[in-house]
């Protein structure tokens, strides 16, 4: 048994030997001389080009389905009917009610009054000769002026009755006309209506998916179907509000996608829509495939690291060795300032503060 005053000895011995071994074991490097690259990251997913969801205009009972998922539809094909029973029947009182405010439709009460203006007209001709004898007989001295005067006043109540009946011909004819058109315009709008019932296509496309069946009740809320084009997409990155100002339409892309674990795929940058999600507070940036992968479908996530500067032979160490975004540990325990530019995720520039010779430790967490 070793005698008591050597125990303190050997385990300040023991303490010793291991923070050695430990501060021996702490991670060493030099700094590199490589080139860096500065990026946003972004997720995203993988969108069809003229992909849209398919809604309804109107409200009903989803009758038929006249398309099947992966079908391929052309601008304008019929791709659900909408019960619209009602709309039908309002259609047929339109054209009931066009046919009956047609112009042709009210011709007998046109010649009805045509009839009058010719009788009118007869009148006044024959009071018109009437009151000519009259006058010439007064200039005679034949006949009374009560007599002269009469004549003379059923030539005047002729000649109003005639442009009386004339006016209502006239009134009657607009009137009709403007009956028929407006007729005729309900009738086309109760069609718009009754097509509304039918809904088609908006584009060239595929039939990606059918979210609805039928005997559903549709809103014009719900989707009811995604149509895109199968042959060309495109990719749709959330970007934070913090990253936006720092992007530009034809920057590279650096693409991973969870359906090609260990493959990277390189994109441009198509477009950056100017307006902020307030909910999300991201901007939606739109890029395009370089090289696009063998097989893509709609909505398959991807994540996206947006290169936004690159710079060649500089001095970089990883970022895990530096201590509070200032600073590295030197072999020989020295705490040094440094100056960093450019950071990826795993590396970081140093522009002054280390030489390539240095030796720097990686602090312990």
């Amino acid at each position: 048994m070793l005698p008591t005053l050597l125990r303190p000895a050997i385990v300040l011995t023991a303490v010793l030997f291991l923070y050695t071994a430990c501060k021996k074991s702490a991670e060493q490097i030099q700094p590199k001389t490589e080139s860096i690259t500065e990026s946003v990251y972004a997720s995203g997913v993988i969108k069809s080009k003229n992909q849209y969801d398919v809604h309804s205009t109107v409200s009903g009972l989803l009758q038929q389905t006249l398309v099947k998922e992966g079908s391929l539809v052309k601008k304008g094909d019929p791709i659900f009917v909408v019960s619209g029973e009602a709309s039908r029947l309002n259609t047929e009182n339109a054209r009931l009610a066009a046919e009956f405010a047609a112009v042709q439709a009210q011709q007998d009460k046109l010649n009805e009054l045509r009839a009058n203006i010719d009788l009118a007209r007869q009148k006044l001709r024959n009071d018109s000769i009437l009151m000519v004898r009259q006058q010439s007989l007064w200039a005679q001295q034949i006949g009374s002026k009560v007599e002269l005067e009469a004549r003379e006043l059923a030539f005047s109540g002729s000649k109003t009755a005639l442009e009386t009946a004339i006016l209502r011909y006239n009134e009657l004819r607009r009137q009709l006309q403007f009956s028929a058109e407006q007729a005729q315009k309900n009738l086309s709008i109760s069609r718009t209506l009754q097509n509304d019932y039918t809904i088609k296509s908006l584009a060239d496309g595929r039939v990606f998916t059918i979210l609805v069946e039928n005997g559903e009740i549709v809103t014009p809320q719900m989707p009811l179907a995604v149509v895109g084009d199968a042959s060309d997409y495109y990719i749709e990155l959330q970007v934070d509000e913090f990253d936006i100002v720092r992007l530009r339409p034809g920057q590279k892309v650096l693409l991973s996608l969870d359906s090609y674990k260990g493959q990277s795929f390189e994109a441009v940058i198509d477009r950056i829509h100017p307006i902020m999600n307030e909910r999300t507070r991201t901007f939606v940036v739109e890029a395009s495939f370089v090289r696009k992968p063998e097989v893509l479908y709609p909505n398959l996530t991807a994540e996206a690291n947006i290169v936004v500067r690159t710079k060649q032979q500089v001095l970089t160490i990883p970022r895990a060795f530096l201590v509070q975004d200032s600073f590295v540990m030197l072999k020989n325990e020295e705490k040094r300032r440094v100056e960093t530019g450019l950071k990826d995720y795993q590396k970081v520039e140093i522009l002054s503060g280390l030489s390539a010779s240095d030796i720097i430790i990686k602090p312990e967490k």
